[in-house]
Protein backbone atom coordinates (compact mmCIF):
# COMPACT_ATOMS: atom_id res chain seq x y z
CA UNK A 1 0.00 0.00 0.00
CA UNK A 2 1.54 3.58 -1.01
CA UNK A 3 2.11 5.78 1.69
CA UNK A 4 0.22 9.73 2.07
CA UNK A 5 3.98 11.09 0.31
CA UNK A 6 3.22 8.40 -2.71
CA UNK A 7 -0.45 8.98 -3.60
CA UNK A 8 -0.78 10.18 -7.09
CA UNK A 9 -4.08 10.63 -8.01
CA UNK A 10 -4.04 11.69 -11.65
CA UNK A 11 -0.46 11.64 -14.10
CA UNK A 12 0.58 12.81 -17.11
CA UNK A 13 3.92 11.00 -17.41
CA UNK A 14 5.47 14.35 -16.43
CA UNK A 15 3.49 15.94 -13.66
CA UNK A 16 1.30 14.26 -11.02
CA UNK A 17 -1.38 15.52 -8.28
CA UNK A 18 -2.12 14.04 -5.36
CA UNK A 19 -3.60 15.17 -2.07
CA UNK A 20 -2.81 17.80 0.47
CA UNK A 21 -0.24 16.28 2.96
CA UNK A 22 0.73 17.80 6.94
CA UNK A 23 4.07 16.61 6.78
CA UNK A 24 4.40 19.35 3.70
CA UNK A 25 2.85 22.17 5.84
CA UNK A 26 6.85 23.86 5.76
CA UNK A 27 7.06 23.35 2.46
CA UNK A 28 3.67 24.82 1.34
CA UNK A 29 4.54 27.86 3.44
CA UNK A 30 7.81 28.24 2.03
CA UNK A 31 6.73 27.95 -1.48
CA UNK A 32 4.16 30.65 -0.55
CA UNK A 33 6.38 33.46 0.93
CA UNK A 34 8.96 32.77 -1.53
CA UNK A 35 9.42 36.74 -2.84
CA UNK A 36 8.43 36.21 -6.48
CA UNK A 37 5.14 34.47 -5.13
CA UNK A 38 4.30 37.38 -2.87
CA UNK A 39 5.04 39.02 -6.42
CA UNK A 40 2.92 37.40 -8.41
CA UNK A 41 0.39 36.95 -6.19
CA UNK A 42 0.24 40.87 -5.12
CA UNK A 43 0.26 40.26 -2.14
CA UNK A 44 3.05 42.05 -0.50
CA UNK A 45 2.32 40.43 3.89
CA UNK A 46 4.28 37.45 3.92
CA UNK A 47 2.34 34.48 6.27
CA UNK A 48 4.22 33.27 9.69
CA UNK A 49 4.90 29.39 9.84
CA UNK A 50 3.00 29.09 12.61
CA UNK A 51 -0.04 31.25 10.54
CA UNK A 52 -0.08 28.89 7.42
CA UNK A 53 0.61 25.57 9.58
CA UNK A 54 -2.81 26.38 11.55
CA UNK A 55 -4.15 27.17 8.17
CA UNK A 56 -3.44 24.31 6.36
CA UNK A 57 -5.32 22.29 9.17
CA UNK A 58 -7.93 23.66 8.21
CA UNK A 59 -7.62 23.02 4.70
CA UNK A 60 -7.49 19.61 4.51
CA UNK A 61 -11.05 19.73 6.90
CA UNK A 62 -12.25 22.30 3.96
CA UNK A 63 -14.55 22.11 0.82
CA UNK A 64 -11.81 23.43 -1.69
CA UNK A 65 -10.81 20.92 -4.00
CA UNK A 66 -6.54 20.80 -3.58
CA UNK A 67 -3.82 19.29 -4.95
CA UNK A 68 0.03 18.44 -4.35
CA UNK A 69 1.94 18.89 -7.62
CA UNK A 70 4.53 16.59 -8.51
CA UNK A 71 7.30 16.16 -10.75
CA UNK A 72 7.20 12.58 -11.76
CA UNK A 73 9.74 12.03 -14.14
CA UNK A 74 11.80 10.18 -11.84
CA UNK A 75 10.65 6.89 -11.29
CA UNK A 76 9.35 5.93 -8.22
CA UNK A 77 10.55 9.05 -6.55
CA UNK A 78 7.66 12.03 -7.25
CA UNK A 79 8.91 15.25 -5.81
CA UNK A 80 6.73 17.71 -4.45
CA UNK A 81 6.84 20.55 -6.82
CA UNK A 82 3.55 23.18 -5.73
CA UNK A 83 -0.07 23.47 -5.00
CA UNK A 84 -3.24 23.56 -6.96
CA UNK A 85 -6.65 24.61 -5.46
CA UNK A 86 -9.97 25.33 -6.84
CA UNK A 87 -12.19 27.33 -4.61
CA UNK A 88 -15.87 26.03 -5.98
CA UNK A 89 -19.28 28.06 -6.03
CA UNK A 90 -21.69 25.29 -6.02
CA UNK A 91 -24.56 26.88 -6.54
CA UNK A 92 -23.45 27.76 -10.30
CA UNK A 93 -21.12 24.98 -10.51
CA UNK A 94 -18.10 27.24 -10.97
CA UNK A 95 -14.52 28.06 -9.54
CA UNK A 96 -11.46 29.89 -8.62
CA UNK A 97 -8.32 28.21 -9.72
CA UNK A 98 -5.03 28.77 -7.97
CA UNK A 99 -1.45 27.62 -8.48
CA UNK A 100 1.67 27.84 -6.73
CA UNK A 101 4.86 26.47 -8.05
CA UNK A 102 8.14 25.72 -6.09
CA UNK A 103 11.05 28.02 -6.87
CA UNK A 104 13.14 25.15 -8.10
CA UNK A 105 10.68 23.85 -9.88
CA UNK A 106 9.70 26.42 -12.46
CA UNK A 107 10.26 26.77 -15.64
CA UNK A 108 10.11 22.50 -16.04
CA UNK A 109 6.42 22.70 -18.15
CA UNK A 110 4.82 21.78 -14.34
CA UNK A 111 2.80 24.82 -14.10
CA UNK A 112 1.32 24.42 -17.11
CA UNK A 113 0.55 20.63 -16.81
CA UNK A 114 -0.73 20.76 -13.35
CA UNK A 115 -2.99 23.70 -14.73
CA UNK A 116 -4.38 20.96 -17.27
CA UNK A 117 -4.86 18.07 -14.99
CA UNK A 118 -7.04 20.20 -12.31
CA UNK A 119 -9.04 21.70 -15.41
CA UNK A 120 -9.47 17.96 -16.01
CA UNK A 121 -10.23 16.73 -12.43
CA UNK A 122 -12.84 20.54 -11.94
CA UNK A 123 -14.70 19.19 -15.43
CA UNK A 124 -14.75 15.51 -15.46
CA UNK A 125 -14.96 14.42 -11.52
CA UNK A 126 -16.06 17.81 -9.47
CA UNK A 127 -18.46 18.60 -12.98
CA UNK A 128 -17.33 21.98 -12.93
CA UNK A 129 -18.61 23.84 -15.98
CA UNK A 130 -16.88 27.19 -15.79
CA UNK A 131 -13.33 27.45 -14.09
CA UNK A 132 -11.76 31.42 -13.60
CA UNK A 133 -9.08 32.44 -12.24
CA UNK A 134 -6.99 36.31 -11.98
CA UNK A 135 -3.61 37.04 -12.62
CA UNK A 136 -1.65 40.42 -12.26
CA UNK A 137 -1.67 41.83 -16.31
CA UNK A 138 2.54 42.22 -15.84
CA UNK A 139 3.37 38.36 -14.95
CA UNK A 140 3.66 37.46 -18.14
CA UNK A 141 4.87 34.24 -17.51
CA UNK A 142 1.81 32.98 -15.60
CA UNK A 143 -0.57 34.47 -18.40
CA UNK A 144 1.17 31.96 -20.70
CA UNK A 145 0.90 28.96 -18.69
CA UNK A 146 -2.83 29.54 -18.22
CA UNK A 147 -3.22 30.44 -22.29
CA UNK A 148 -1.44 26.79 -22.88
CA UNK A 149 -3.80 25.45 -20.28
CA UNK A 150 -7.17 26.87 -21.82
CA UNK A 151 -7.65 29.43 -20.21
CA UNK A 152 -9.10 32.54 -22.25
CA UNK A 153 -8.98 36.06 -21.52
CA UNK A 154 -12.33 37.67 -20.76
CA UNK A 155 -11.62 40.67 -19.03
CA UNK A 156 -9.46 43.27 -16.12
CA UNK A 157 -10.25 44.77 -13.52
CA UNK A 158 -8.19 48.19 -13.64
CA UNK A 159 -5.93 49.52 -11.14
CA UNK A 160 -7.33 46.18 -9.11
CA UNK A 161 -3.25 45.03 -8.44
CA UNK A 162 0.62 45.62 -7.08
CA UNK A 163 3.35 44.30 -9.74
CA UNK A 164 6.46 45.77 -7.83
CA UNK A 165 5.58 48.43 -6.65
CA UNK A 166 3.53 49.79 -9.67
CA UNK A 167 -0.34 49.65 -9.58
CA UNK A 168 -1.92 47.26 -12.49
CA UNK A 169 -4.64 45.71 -13.86
CA UNK A 170 -5.70 42.05 -12.84
CA UNK A 171 -6.54 40.13 -15.61
CA UNK A 172 -10.19 37.38 -15.42
CA UNK A 173 -9.17 34.74 -17.17
CA UNK A 174 -11.99 31.35 -17.63
CA UNK A 175 -12.06 27.98 -18.78
CA UNK A 176 -15.25 26.03 -19.84
CA UNK A 177 -16.07 22.28 -19.82
CA UNK A 178 -17.80 22.98 -23.31
CA UNK A 179 -14.58 24.04 -24.58
CA UNK A 180 -11.93 21.75 -22.68
CA UNK A 181 -10.39 19.48 -25.59
CA UNK A 182 -8.46 16.46 -25.13
CA UNK A 183 -6.13 14.26 -24.23
CA UNK A 184 -8.24 13.87 -20.85
CA UNK A 185 -6.15 11.75 -19.00
CA UNK A 186 -9.33 10.88 -16.97
CA UNK A 187 -11.93 11.09 -20.17
CA UNK A 188 -9.49 8.74 -21.96
CA UNK A 189 -11.26 4.61 -22.77
CA UNK A 190 -8.44 3.63 -20.96
CA UNK A 191 -9.01 5.04 -17.82
CA UNK A 192 -12.66 3.68 -17.44
CA UNK A 193 -14.31 4.08 -13.67
CA UNK A 194 -14.13 0.94 -11.47
CA UNK A 195 -17.07 -1.12 -12.05
CA UNK A 196 -17.72 0.42 -15.20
Amino acid sequence: MASAEQIIWLSDGTCGLGPLREDLAEEYWRWDEDPTSLIGYGRPVPESLKSRTQGLQQQLLGRNIRFTVYDVTEAGNPVPSGMTTLQPDNYVRTAEYILVIAPEARGKGLATRATRLTLDFGFHVANLRSIWLKVLAPNKSAVRVYENAGFEHVGALRQAGYWRGAVCDELIMDALAADFSGPSVLASDSKAPSGA
